[in-house]
């Protein structure tokens, strides 16, 4: 199987700061691409969001994340970026961009309780979330 082309789909938030399983976006793509074994990629192009991999199974997790975030990182803040939205930038820096999951059997190999999780922090917005799936060449 050859590389797949790098796919996209758009996410919709509805807060300033809120995580977002997108794990079922993530695995219909891998299931559409055919690919039975080999690495998913998961990339964010903002520069106020992140991707993460965590706790998928209780959402008081994710609101969890978000308000320790929050706490950590006010967005009323002493910062010096004129935009307003500076603590979205610093979120972001303490998240990633990518995530990199491998895929098993035609699916993706992520533990028991993990999700893919869009981290929106300057929401809220329509954002892009950037998936590439390249296959194991032996198989």
């Amino acid at each position: 199987m050859s590389r797949t082309a790098p796919r996209a789909f758009e996410i919709k938030t509805e807060r300033h700061t809120q995580l977002k399983t997108i794990t079922a976006d993530v695995e219909q793509l891998v299931a559409e691409s055919g690919c039975k074994n080999g690495v998913c990629y998961v990339y964010v192009p903002h520069t106020t969001a992140g991707v993460i991999v965590n706790e998928g199974d209780d959402p008081d997790v994710a609101r969890d994340i978000e308000a320790t975030l929050d706490s950590i990182v006010p967005h009323a803040g002493n910062y010096r970026h004129a935009e307003g939205n500076a603590d979205s930038h610093i979120k972001a820096a303490l998240t990633a961009t990518t995530a990199t999951i491998f895929i098993e059997d035609g699916e993706l190999a992520l533990g028991r309780w993990q999700g893919i999780f869009f981290c929106e922090f300057d929401g809220p917005r329509r954002r892009e979330v950037r998936v590439k799936i390249v296959p194991d060449p032996s198989g």
